[in-house]
């Protein structure tokens, strides 16, 4: 298969290319096959083991089993971690997207620019482009959706969108976002829901049910949805881009057990797998006549702490609990054992954002040091837990029950006892945990931590005021770094920045690694293309990172 690669134009492009703008381990692999055989070590970018993807094959249609259920389709109102991304790449197009080399450019959009001072971004759409309903996608259009959906106070994305003032029409397809201050990575927050346009005629006309029936742009049109059993698009007659997308359907099915996603691929039952458990990774490559787009980012599993309570709120809980962990021993249970590495920050190794320095100072397994800031908690007078002095703390782990994470959870606790802590394992079915850790009505638990973004908006989106802010820590050093990362494109700045940064959380602990995530889609070898996508201009895309396929260009041989 021939990819396309266009060069970079424009000086604010060069400029967010050499500061690695999106922090990205992109490396998509090759049609002809991937970093590894199917059995080799993964490494940081894609690891993918797929044959040769041939000629473009019309028709057909396949099911996708995700790992779980969306609360809702409206971009504004949905939860989009991986599996509700999945979906939405199907309906809805993506302003801008990221491409093989780490850059962010445009994709639904035809320009993005910005003013001299990166206080100003002037977008400019694609001319003739419809929405699924035949209204057209235009600036009003996307004055619309920012003012009375994406900025609305029950928005998850208001926070994120805080920091533009105004989205202004310039004419019909150009429209300027209005910032209040400068911020390099602005562009970036259009990859995601906040730049993926949807009809407001349509959302307006459904009212509270616009969530279950989404119109968007995309390659396929929704044709249903019954929640927690699937939902159904069919190919859309009228894309703007001549020649996509290749399918007639997809049928996306939530399969939370892995054990079940796994063997419903090996039966037939579903064409696609997704999944971000080591474990079934593993299990995926012995699988006969399928096909594995596997990538290793800067995603990590990990534990998550609510520093909003206690016991959490006192960094010598946080503390104990990172030095009682071995996370040789976590990588073990979750089956990624010389498989996926350790990891000891929010950057992996490939990434120019990863620094050693953190790598040293991340708190290292030490039993002895975990049972000295126990102890010197419990025994405190005052204790923020409010018992009495000796009594041992106590709290509620929380984790998605699949098997591998049931292991998990249960070596977790270990840990935990070990030092005299009284733990209470609660499983709790992943999208529900989704929204206790986003209202942060959790103690403590599994999760992962860490994107392939831009490290401002990581950053800012984990540790200030903001709904992604699990943890409930900010801090007013962490403040002061992220002011530096998005007013600079300086790549050493940054990375002196994001190394402050990790400097913070590795003394205050608000969430511990385990190891980085090593993801995959999984296919039966006649679904092709999955990693082969490229830009309308034909730049070559970031192929199957992070287990999100753009469906338009993915087409079936039988």
């Amino acid at each position: 298969m021939q990819q396309h690669r266009r060069p970079m134009r424009g000086p604010w492009k060069r400029a967010l290319v050499s500061a690695g703008i999106a922090g990205l381990l992109l490396g998509t692999a090759a049609c002809g096959g991937g970093g590894s055989d199917s059995n080799g070590d993964a490494e940081a970018g894609a690891v993918s083991d797929v044959g040769e993807a041939g000629d473009p094959v019309e028709g057909g249609e396949i099911t996708v089993g995700l790992e779980a259920e969306t609360n809702s389709w409206l971009p504004n109102e949905g939860t989009f971690n991986q599996p509700g991304t999945n979906v939405a790449y199907a309906i809805y197009d993506p302003l801008m997207h990221r491409t093989a080399d780490g850059s962010v450019e445009p994709y639904l959009a035809e320009s993005m620019e910005p003013n001299a001072e990166l206080s100003e971004w002037t977008l400019k759409l694609r001319p003739d482009v419809q929405f699924h309903d035949g209204t057209p996608l235009n600036a009003q259009a996307l004055k619309t959706i920012f003012d009375e959906y994406l900025t609305a106070p029950d928005s998850r994305l208001a926070a994120s969108l805080a920091q533009v003032t105004s989205l202004d029409v310039v004419d019909d397809l150009t429209v300027v976002y209005r910032l209040t201050a400068p911020n390099s990575a602005f562009p970036d927050e259009l990859v995601t829901a906040a730049g993926w346009p949807f009809s407001p005629t349509a959302a307006a006309a459904a009212g509270e049910d616009a969530g279950a029936n989404p119109v968007g742009t995309g390659p396929f049109t929704f044709v249903s949805w019954q929640r927690d059993s699937n939902l159904v698009v069919e190919k859309n007659e009228n894309y703007w881009q001549e020649g996509l997308p290749h399918l007639d359907k997809i049928t996306f099915r939530p399969i939370p057990d892995e054990d079940t996603r796994l063997s419903s691929l090996q039966t037939a039952d579903i064409d696609v797998m997704q999944s971000l458990r080591q474990s079934t990774v593993v299990r995926a490559r012995e699988l006969d006549g399928v096909s594995n787009y596997e990538h290793l980012g800067s995603n990590s599993g990990g534990m998550t702490m609510n520093t909003s309570r206690p016991p959490f709120d006192d960094v010598r809980v946080r503390q104990a609990m990172a030095h009682a962990m071995d996370q040789n021993a976590l990588i073990e249970v979750l089956g990624g054992a010389g498989v996926t590495p350790p990891q000891t920050q929010f950057f992996s190794p490939d990434s120019p954002y990863y620094s050693e320095k953190l790598e040293e100072s991340y708190p290292k397994f030490d039993v002895e040091r975990a049972q000295e800031l126990y102890d010197d908690y419990i025994n405190d007078p005052e204790r923020s837990d409010g018992k009495s002095v000796g009594e041992p703390i106590s709290f509620t782990f929380q984790c998605p029950p699949d098997p591998s994470l049931n292991e998990l959870s249960q070596l977790y606790q270990a840990f935990f006892n070990a030092l005299g802590a009284e733990v209470e394992l609660q499983q709790t079915e992943q999208a529900a945990w989704i929204q206790d850790m986003l209202a942060r009505d959790y103690e403590a638990g599994c999760t992962r931590v860490g994107a392939d973004r831009d490290p401002y908006i990581v950053f800012s989106q984990a540790f200030q005021e903001n709904p992604l802010n699990m943890t409930a820590f900010q801090s007013p050093e962490i403040d002061e770094q992220l002011e530096i990362l998005k007013t600079t494109t300086d790549i050493d700045a940054r990375k002196a920045a994001v190394e402050a940064i990790g400097e913070v959380l590795n003394e205050n602990v608000p969430n511990t690694f385990s190891a980085g995530t090593l993801t995959v889609m999984a296919t039966r070898d006649a679904v092709k293309n999955l990693d082969g996508w490229v830009f309308p201009d034909g730049a070559e895309g970031n192929g199957a990172n992070n287990a999100q396929i753009m469906w338009g260009h993915v087409w079936v041989t039988d």
